[in-house]
């Protein structure tokens, strides 16, 4: 089965039960069963390597490995490094280049035996995790979730409705990709300091409010952790927040998606 976006509605979501989330990445691939009522997980989660090639078919294979770990056969929400439309993969980021086009909601049904799944851009799981459970939990109007790792990703969140898809980290910036300029492995490249790397975050996030006018700004990856050494140094009109839930927003964001899945 496959997903209707219209459901992507934090208010109409079943918030009661449990499903199970899988976070596809270019190195790991890790999943859970997740309680929708309060986001944790129910078991340690399994991760396992990123096969390489990252094939669908390869990538699918793994998948349903960790789903056999928790002999899961429920709602499966699948986290992917692309834009997603409709279950299929329309680009394609850290995995295989042979993933564009591929339905991977059949594809992964067809691996893991699971009855309902959801396939979804890996930043939109994260984001709409942190206003269902996280940062964000409680909060209406606009909410920009960024997240700064080796790219850029983002999640637009408005009235806890997902906008899917948003690849925020492609706006262009001083004649390049913004992630190129401002993300954190931009920051590690040019041996920039927090205080010159700032600079950068501010034009880009200075940019963003421009276009969107957010209520909120949750800043997610790896770096987050290291907050204080830069969110300080921001001038920006809407409060800006470290994320909460770091390394299992993917698989939490994933689960609850699926869980209303049409």
């Amino acid at each position: 089965m496959g997903y209707s976006w219209a459901m992507a509605n934090l208010q109409a979501l079943p918030r009661e039960g449990t499903a199970m989330g899988i976070d596809i990445g270019g190195s790991g691939i890790k999943g859970a069963p997740v309680d929708l009522q309060t986001g944790e997980l129910l078991k340690d989660r399994v991760r396992l390597p990123t096969p390489q090639p990252a094939t669908p078919e390869a990538v699918a294979k793994t998948v349903a490995e960790v789903t056999r770990a928790f002999d899961w056969t429920g709602p499966l929400g699948c986290t992917v490094p692309a834009v997603v439309q409709h279950g299929v993969a329309r680009s394609a980021a850290n995995i295989d280049k042979s993933w564009i086009g591929t339905d991977v909601v059949k594809l992964v049904m067809k691996r893991s035996g699971a009855e309902r799944v959801l396939a979804v851009n890996d930043a939109d799981a994260a984001g709409f995790a942190e206003v269902a459970y996280g940062a964000a939990r409680g909060r209406n109007g606009v909410v920009l979730v960024v997240t700064l790792g080796t790219g850029i990703g983002s999640a637009l969140i408005v009235d806890g409705h997902l906008v899917p898809n948003t690849e925020l980290g492609h706006l262009e910036l001083d004649g390049s990709d913004a992630e190129k300029k401002a993300a954190d492995s931009a920051r590690e490249r040019d041996d920039l300091s927090w205080k010159d790397w700032a600079k950068r975050l501010q034009r880009y996030f200075a940019h963003l409010e421009a276009l969107f006018s957010p209520d909120l700004f949750v800043v997610g990856g790896g770096v987050s952790k290291k907050s204080e050494k830069f969110l300080p140094l921001l001038d920006l009109r809407a409060e800006i927040v470290p994320a909460a839930l770091l390394n299992n927003a993917g698989i939490a964001g994933a689960a609850l998606l699926a869980a209303g899945a049409a």
